[in-house]
């Protein structure tokens, strides 16, 4: 057995159906994929569905509280989730490089399986391509999500409210911090973790709980205040924070102040926005802190009527425009 990937991995033929057998059927197993068919036969799914897909170029692979291959997982459970829906069957594409050591992408597939089983779905169809070197950086890989709606009506960026409470489900900017700090060897950032986790359970439980909900994200890339400021946009609504309710840890904190940072806008792969009405607010604090995923739930703010964007109270008493970043202010967090 080789020890690092080859070209061959990607044709088709005997080398492709190793690679499939003793990694990716060996740690995604279950009924459907190991038909091995062109699609999957999907024949349980009712009503209306919720479909996601989103594709993750991370570097380092591996960085404290998660990997690419978690995420990968993570990611497309949650966008599924974010409208209401059950997610239950995942597609993942891979795009490997010549030469990437198998024991690294036997580390990813493990990674995926045990973050799908975990989540309660089932890696149902994918794909490998093998690039020569130099064409793609390690390893890509996209994953597609399909989830029963169970939400009626299914949240929506465009369903905001003025009087709507506004919901975190924990501290902010872990994820984005980790990596940075992974890729750049910061020893100082050493105790900040990814906060990488399938929120599904924990949505199903808010929506029970709370009923409507008007809508529900995950602030990945660009962060709570880019985020909130697409929210805005499609709801045409005003949002106001509160600084001090904004839950943050202080490694972060402390991280983001001596980099220059603002943890605002940092990505989050573990937490997620609510917004419903202002009577349901506790009700679904009390379903997220049920939740290992959402004991730092809290209110951040208020939707409010008026020009689309979003203002911040600040800790002594200013206020302050959360604009939208042009661009990022960290490259391939997810």
């Amino acid at each position: 057995m080789e020890t690092c990937l080859l070209l061959d991995a990607g044709s088709g033929g005997r080398a492709s159906q190793r690679l499939v057998a003793q990694c990716f059927l060996r740690h995604f197993a279950n009924p459907l994929l190991e038909r091995l068919d062109d699609a999957a036969l999907l024949e349980d799914l009712d009503g209306p569905l919720a479909m996601s897909t989103d594709t993750y170029t991370v570097t380092p692979l591996f960085f404290p509280g998660g990997s690419i291959g978690s995420l990968a997982v993570h990611g497309t459970v949650n966008d599924v989730s974010m409208l209401g829906a059950r997610p239950r069957y995942l597609s993942c594409g891979f795009i490997l490089e010549e030469g990437l050591p198998l024991d690294v992408l036997e580390r990813v597939a493990a990674d995926m399986g045990t973050a799908a089983r975990a989540a309660g779905v089932s890696i149902v169809t994918g794909d490998t391509k093998v690039v020569p070197r130099g064409a793609c950086d390690k390893i890509f890989i996209n994953t597609t999500g399909v989830g029963t709606v169970f939400a009626a009506p299914p949240p929506s960026g465009h369903n905001a409210r003025p009087g709507d409470a506004v919901l975190v489900s924990g501290a902010l900017g872990d994820h984005g911090l980790t990596v940075m700090g992974s890729r750049e060897g910061l020893s100082f950032l050493s105790d900040v973790a990814s906060d990488s986790a399938p929120l599904n359970h924990m949505i199903a439980d808010i929506i029970a709980a709370a009923g409507q909900v008007h809508v529900l994200r995950d602030p990945t890339r660009g962060g709570l205040a880019t985020t909130l400021n697409e929210i805005a946009e499609q709801s045409q609504v005003g949002i106001e924070l509160d600084e001090a309710s904004i839950p943050v840890h202080e490694s972060v904190r402390g991280g983001c102040s001596f980099l220059g940072l603002d943890p605002l806008y940092l990505a989050n792969e573990g937490k997620c926005i609510c917004i419903l009405p202002e009577d349901r607010a506790e009700t679904a604090l009390a379903a997220m802190r049920r939740s290992p995923y959402g004991l730092e739930a809290a209110r951040v703010g208020t939707v409010t009527a008026g020009k689309a964007q979003v203002t911040l109270t600040t800790r002594i008493g200013g206020r302050r425009l959360l604009g939208m970043l042009e661009g990022a202010q960290l490259p391939r967090i997810c």
